[in-house]
């Protein structure tokens, strides 16, 4: 693969003989993002191996998701080629090939007078088998039946009273988030850049915003019931009424689905940063990524480290064994930071520098599995048998 360096066949060597035997039952299958295109890798036992590639080649893949909810496993990816314009793909044989539907799978109807930046974010729904969201830019949520062959407009949202004075992030104006709850297929909640957080609680008929305890310190009023600039929105693995958020400035944690929001960043080196994702089987745990500042976009303190709450942000460690001990500059975006669902857990990163990252012990050691590669966008894992 020219202008890039993966991991091919090494053995993971941080691993510990337990852990090594754990992951030798298991395949995970690792879809990367990037600006030029997706890098698919495949791990059995500790060994990475990637496809040959890029798929899509020259393509920025904002969105990818991998969804294990059928008998066949089907990737999800949101595709924007400079010259055909944006697309959602799917693939049913891991990865090795595409399907692009007849008509636009997400498309805005004529009577929006809106047309399709690029798709934010893909998600199969926790609660209902065959139902995925896209999050979009122009920011809009659109609902499939079908597992991401075709999507419909959620009117609602995209007609809610407050749009007119939602204002496009540093990044555009984009629907990055969607969070649904395994407990009842109506709960759904949302980010929008810069609107902040909205949830539904009848399917999408009616949609509140979602931000009270989160500040917005780039506004005049700091503290509105909309308009912050939210980054991210995990759920916790053991309740779903309780989520993380990371935020322009400030790390939060919601005890009731969103309706009130706690600061829980102290003990961070900044509040500022993109990325959240939340372990996949333990209560309590999350991971996050600081960055030094708005105006200084690069890892806190020039160090590449993630950061780890297991007592649902009273405090935080950083988990840095195996990343690299030198100043850094890798900027992680919002969706570069995944965890996968195995036991223990995998988790992943990739920068702005082309740098990917996993950790095979729940982030308590690292190593790299390609440099060079291009901006790295989105990163998804998950275990596939």
């Amino acid at each position: 693969m020219v202008g890039c360096r993966l991991a091919g066949v090494q053995d993971e060597g941080v691993l510990d003989t337990e852990v090594a035997e754990v992951i030798g039952m298991t395949e995970v299958l690792l879809a990367v993002g990037t600006r030029k295109g997706l890098f698919i890798g495949r791990r059995r036992g500790g060994a990475w191996e990637f496809d040959d590639g890029p798929y899509f080649n020259a393509q920025a893949v904002y969105s990818v998701a991998i969804d294990t909810r059928g008998a066949v496993p089907r990737l999800l990816a949101g595709g924007d080629s400079s010259h055909w314009g944006p697309s959602v793909f799917h693939s049913d044989d891991l990865g090795r090939t595409w399907t692009e539907p007849a008509r636009p799978a997400v498309k805005f109807p004529k009577d929006t007078g809106a047309s399709l930046e690029r798709v934010w974010q893909l998600h199969p729904a926790a609660a209902e088998a065959d139902v995925v969201y896209a999050g979009t830019e122009p920011a809009a949520l659109y609902r499939s039946e079908d597992r991401g062959e075709s999507f419909e407009l959620v009117r609602p949202l995209w007609e809610h009273p407050t749009r007119s004075r939602w204002v496009p992030g540093g990044g555009g104006e984009g629907l990055h988030t969607v969070v649904t709850d395994r407990r009842d297929p109506k709960a759904v909640t949302v980010a929008v850049s810069t609107a902040g957080v909205f949830r539904t609680s009848d399917g999408g008929a009616t949609w509140a915003p979602a931000n009270s305890g989160v500040s917005a310190v780039f506004l005049p009023d700091p503290d509105p019931e909309f308009g912050q600039c939210v980054h991210k929105v995990a759920m916790d693995a053991a309740n779903p009424d309780r989520l993380y958020l990371q935020n322009h400035w400030g790390v939060y944690r919601s005890d009731d689905a969103g309706g009130r929001w706690t600061d829980i960043g102290e003990g961070l080196p900044s509040t500022f940063g993109f990325a959240a994702a939340a372990h996949p089987h333990r209560g309590d745990t999350a991971y996050v990524f600081p960055i030094n500042a708005d105006a200084d976009r690069v890892p806190a303190d020039h160090r590449c480290r993630v950061f780890r709450t297991a007592d649902a942000g009273k405090s935080w460690e950083p988990l840095a064994a195996g990343l690299p001990s030198a100043d850094h500059y890798g900027t992680v975006l919002r969706d570069a930071l995944c965890t996968d669902d195995g036991e223990p857990a995998g988790v992943y990163f990739g920068n702005r520098n082309g740098e990917l990252y996993a950790s095979a012990d729940d982030g308590d050691s690292w190593r790299q599995l390609a440099s060079h590669l291009p901006d790295v966008l989105c990163v998804r894992a998950a275990v596939i048998s």
